[in-house]
């Protein structure tokens, strides 16, 4: 699904078609990504949003091949990256990177965090080891942590500091594009704030393009440029973040925006969603649409047909059988 620029289509940087990513449970099938099509250009932050155990993380691993797609294609650059084994992706491992959602439990304890943030260019065999000492220097003075503390160990940081860590290490190869897997919702709200401030310096300091995975409504509003909602599998809502935050379409999605407090930094934890209604098991999927069992909305096709992803205004797409009366 093209984004129009102003009237000019720009090839997106990192694309999915139809993505597709299903595990075995016993004689059923999870289908945690199903059929995902979405688009990210250069210096652009996609908010991927839904609850937990919607797909999101798998969605983010599939596209960065940590996980093998089961179908659909994966496009970086304009290269079909979809099938090619760990020797033909290793060049863009150094262009596609990952922030983990635990601090801590992404940082080796028995490493310090020179040698953590210095472990990608030694995988790549980057620079000499007076080169990557810079590089590592550099990268430490950029994400606030000093270079004075290269030689100290993870445990010795702050949450909010072993984050800074993490997102050193992701920066250490130069990458174009950048899976932010729940970066900030490990962290006070106050420290949130630093980390997402962070992230958008680098974003305008190096043109890097995000896949930003949260369920902090307000965050993703902050930082994204354009909007996925996901819904056991599916994107049922996806484009411009003001026209996702300004005029909701999916019913899913509007339930979602009722419960962002209206002070995004209020120094409160953030409420997340309530909805009535049963929730399907993931590996027992209702007939039709998926999110009937938990709509007020729902009409007699909802039980019998799923939906499409519809265009219904310009850069506006909505997965819902109703979406002709919200129009207007």
């Amino acid at each position: 699904m093209p984004f129009d620029q102003g009237g000019i289509k720009m090839k997106p940087l990192l694309q999915t078609v139809d993505l597709k990513k299903y595990f075995p449970q016993g004689k059923r099938i999870l289908k945690a990504v199903d059929g995902i099509s979405i688009e990210i250009k250069e210096g652009e932050t996609l908010g991927l949003v839904g609850e937990s155990g919607c797909g999101k993380s798998t969605l983010g691993r599939t596209i960065l091949k940590l996980l093998r797609p089961d179908g659909g294609k994966i496009f970086f650059e304009g290269k079909d990256i979809t099938n090619l084994n760990d020797k033909e992706m290793k060049p863009y491992r150094k262009k596609m990177q990952i922030i983990f959602q635990d601090p801590l439990g992404s940082l080796n304890p028995q490493m310090t965090v020179g040698r953590i943030i210095e472990d990608p260019l030694i995988i790549h065999k980057i620079g000499t080891k007076k080169e990557r000492r810079k590089r590592v220097e550099e990268l430490l003075d950029m994400v606030g942590i000093g270079r004075e503390f290269i030689n100290s160990f993870p445990h010795e940081f702050s949450g909010g500091q072993q984050q800074r860590i993490g997102i050193a290490r992701a920066l250490a190869l130069n990458p174009k594009f950048i899976v932010c897997d729940e970066p900030v919702s490990a962290l006070d709200v106050s420290i949130q704030a630093q980390i997402i401030d962070l992230l958008e310096e680098i974003q305008q300091k190096m043109g890097i393009s995000y896949l930003f995975i949260a369920h902090n409504l307000a965050v993703v509003e902050h930082i994204s440029h354009k909007v996925a909602v996901m819904y056991l599998g599916k994107i049922v809502e996806y484009g411009d973040v003001d026209k996702i935050f300004l005029n909701p379409i999916h019913p899913y999605t509007r339930a979602l925006l009722k419960s962002v407090p209206k002070i995004p930094w209020d120094g409160q934890k953030q409420r997340f969603y309530s909805l009535k209604g049963e929730l399907p098991s993931p590996i027992d999927l209702p007939k039709g649409c998926r999110f009937q069992t938990r709509c007020t909305e729902k009409k007699a096709i909802c039980f019998e047909k799923e939906p499409e992803l519809t265009e219904v205004e310009k850069n506006h797409f909505v997965s819902c059988h109703l979406v002709r009366s919200y129009r207007g």
